[in-house]
């Protein structure tokens, strides 16, 4: 494998791009063309169509074909080119980009997260130091209101969600507006043909596209960049041509007078347009969501050097054509498209919509396992389809609902206008959410003056405001579909997060007592039989209630006792090295231990993960480690007491065979007289005999014990809160993926422990 293929496939991060050489740059950079900017570079085909339907095709003049153009560049402009690639861009985290990194640096550095189990230790994770300079006066005031406010950190989840909710809504309607756009074009040459042939044909398309999912993206990844870069060629010799051919002057219309003339000339109906506008950025908030697959400067060359001018000569060869053929406004792309590269050009642009599609369906799948790792979405089965690029992943589940949303779509609209107006409304409101979050991330992380954040909102948000409200105006006219699916997916978010975190705390309310423990005794008042016993559990300290049910109903465990918690921080990737958190619970008679698994929110759990043999290593070197402490304290005492002094032995085993209490009976120095080596010797083989019992007893077998709880409302509810326990989240639970399946544990070697709570 060459150098350059190893940096596409292992990503790059803002520490290593200093060491990239530019042919590993430009190669990101034309590997990025088809990942990053399918969905951008298909707006074309329904921009201009979108723009001019309703009432707005009444001004189908010159002065409106030049005010669309004015607008059109100055969006493309200011908030692809100067908001996304020169500012937005620059708040990754450890090399992440998205909506999720925004909030992720935003709860480390102000405290905002409201995931359970975070702990103090999780701060010394590698990705998690917080570098920068010191707190300013407003950084350190708006963190102060979130503090004094807790309201305000649900507030911000739910904030956060809906713009999760849009995204996910643009992943089922990208490959319906993109794919029956293209298959569109096919009318202009066969006029006979039926819409119903067009529709059936797109259907099969997407079909066929959502059905190759399974394959994996590295598996066709390799024809996405040659066939984006041939789509970009395209539109770049089509748009100069037209230019040459029918309007040379056409570069009049980017001057800004253009668009207070369209506005002015247009009045609602100009205003209302904006809405179709606005696709011309679909796919923007997709740079910096894959910002994690490339570098920063890979994706910034391919949009500035080729992408950017290659859409501007389109839009404006388009609006060239139309000036000289009002009549061609709905069928502009194709009309301007000169007749002998015709079918050339139509094959790439269905190839480039199913493209663009495949992208926007790769970032729902990341979107979905994100969610999971934040506890605001069901666990589903995540399939990993590469086995050197981890975030290439396949959800079933979320691939066919996607699909059969798609072919909903696509048959019961058969409108690409309408699906525009939904196509709008979904990713005005990513990008706002972005704005809103970035601003935050200027004052809290950046330690940027409040007026530097109060002028980057003010000016990006009040023009993303704008088409938002111009897509809001278009809601009885098919942007409803967008707020449907984005409140459902919303919905089923914050329900699941909400009885997630009404589990968690029904657990830790009903710990088990470590004084109770310890009364019981290194047998903890049952059998102990040979073997581990993993108890899986939601808390980070402290015995899970499932335990002492569990011994309550069948007073019998195994020789030791494991709880693991499996939790995720509020960082992207967590290494290998760092994963597991090992502890000891109890007397170390009692042979209890605790496993944190540690995951980042785009951490994937691997279902082949050997969790058996990782948590035995941890465990013996955990031992082990105990072992070199121990001894390294006896030798000090030793040689500051004196070998004679016995009440070190008497120390030394105190603390190795319980550590939490005192001695009843305190030995006599002239009861035994040992020296330096018999402390030494005794003390190891305490410590390693167990080494060796954690060893035989995973001989003897290892068993995995779940809490199974079921969730119910208080009879005081309300019926809304009744509804969405008892049966949303009822529903929820019982159909999503149970722990035992997620870590691939075989169903002889687990226990189910049923439990209610009420809520």
């Amino acid at each position: 494998m060459n150098p350059s293929e190893e940096f596409v496939e292992q990503g790059i991060s803002q520490e290593n791009l200093k060491r990239v050489s530019c042919t590993t740059v430009l190669t990101l950079a034309y590997q990025s063309l088809g990942v990053v900017y399918g969905d951008l570079s298909i707006s074309p085909l329904y921009v201009y169509k979108t723009t001019f339907s309703g009432k707005l095709s009444l001004h189908e003049n010159d002065e409106e074909i030049y005010g669309v153009l004015s607008f059109i560049f100055w969006t493309i402009t200011l908030i692809a080119l100067v908001k996304y690639v020169f500012i937005v861009m620059l708040a990754d985290d450890n090399g992440e980009g998205g909506t999720f990194a925004l909030y992720s640096l935003l709860c480390r550095h102000a405290g905002l997260s409201i995931l359970p189990n975070q702990q103090a230790a999780d701060e010394k994770l590698s990705a998690y130091v917080r570098e920068g300079s010191a707190d300013t006066w407003q950084s350190s005031s708006l963190k102060s209101f979130f503090n004094k406010h807790q309201r305000f950190h649900k507030g911000l989840l739910i904030f956060v969600l809906l713009g999760t909710g849009m995204a996910i809504a643009d992943g089922v309607l990208t490959p319906a507006i993109s794919v029956l756009s293209a298959v569109s074009g096919v009318k202009l040459k066969i006029t006979g043909l039926h819409e119903n042939y067009v529709v059936i044909i797109s259907c099969i398309i997407l079909v066929g596209l959502f059905s190759l999912q399974h394959h994996g993206t590295h598996r066709v990844a390799f024809m996405f960049a040659p066939i984006a870069t041939a789509w970009l060629l395209c539109l770049t010799g089509i748009g100069a041509y037209n230019i040459f051919r029918w309007n040379s002057h056409i570069y009049r219309a980017l001057s800004p007078i253009y668009m207070f003339k369209f506005l002015r000339s247009t009045s609602i109906e100009g205003w209302v347009s904006l809405g179709g506008v606005v696709l011309a950025i679909t796919g923007v908030e997709a740079m910096f969501a894959n910002l994690g697959h490339f570098s920063p400067l890979s994706i910034k060359i391919a949009f500035t050097f080729l992408v950017y001018p290659s859409l501007l000569l389109t839009y404006m060869g388009e609006a060239a054509f139309l000036s000289k053929h009002h009549e061609d406004i709905q069928r502009s792309f194709y009309k301007s498209i000169p007749e002998a590269v015709f079918w050339p050009v139509f094959i790439v642009a269905t190839s480039a919509a199913v493209v663009g599609s495949q992208a926007v369906i790769s970032a729902t799948f990341s979107i979905i396992s994100q969610c999971c790792a934040l506890n605001c979405f069901p666990h589903v089965r995540i399939v990993h389809t590469s086995s050197k690029i981890c975030g290439q992943i396949y959800i079933p589940e979320v691939n066919w609902l996607l699909m059969c949303l798609s072919l909903a779509v696509t048959i019961g609209l058969r409108d690409t206008n309408m699906m525009g107006h939904a196509y709008g409304l979904a990713v005005t409101t990513v990008m706002f959410v972005t704005t809103c979050l970035m601003a935050l991330v200027m004052i809290i992380v950046w330690k940027q003056k409040i007026i530097s954040a109060i002028a980057f909102l003010l000016f990006f948000g009040s023009m993303e405001l704008l088409y938002i409200s111009a897509c809001i105006f278009k809601v009885p006219e098919g942007a409803w579909i967008a707020l449907a699916m984005s409140s459902v997916f919303m919905a089923i978010m914050y329900v699941w997060n909400y009885g997630t975190m009404k589990k968690h705390q029904f657990d830790m309310e009903n710990k088990v007592s470590m004084n109770r423990i310890v009364s019981l005794g290194p047998s903890l008042g049952m059998v102990r039989v040979p073997g581990i016993g993993l108890v899986y559990t939601n808390l980070a300290t402290g015995v899970p209630a499932v335990f002492g049910h569990f011994v309550t109903n069948l007073p019998a465990f195994h020789q030791v006792l494991v709880f693991v918690c499996i939790k995720s921080v509020q960082v992207p990737y967590v290494c290998e090295e760092e994963r597991l958190l090992i502890s000891r619970v109890g007397p170390t008679e009692c042979g209890m231990f605790r496993c944190i698994l540690r995951y980042g929110y785009k951490d994937l759990q691997q279902e082949n993960y050997n969790l058996e043999h990782r948590l035995v290593s941890g465990l013996v070197q955990f031992v082990e480690t105990e072992e070199e402490s121990a001894s390294k304290a006896t030798t000090d005492l030793c040689e500051e007491f004196g070998n004679s002094h016995v009440e070190v032995f008497d120390s030394l085993a105190r603390t190795i065979t319980n550590p939490n209490h005192e001695e009843d009976r305190v030995r006599s120095s002239r009861d035994i007289q040992v020296t330096k080596s018999d402390i030494g010797h005794v003390e190891s083989f305490l410590l390693k005999a167990e080494s060796l019992q954690i060893l035989t007893a995973k001989e003897s077998g290892v068993t995995y014990v779940f809490g199974h709880s079921y969730a119910k409302a208080k009879k005081s509810s309300s019926i809304f809160k009744k509804f969405a326990i008892n049966v949303v989240y009822a529903f929820l639970s019982k159909n999503c993926r149970d722990p035992n399946s997620l870590l691939n544990v075989p169903p002889t070697s687990s226990l189910e422990v049923g439990m209610i709570y009420y809520v």
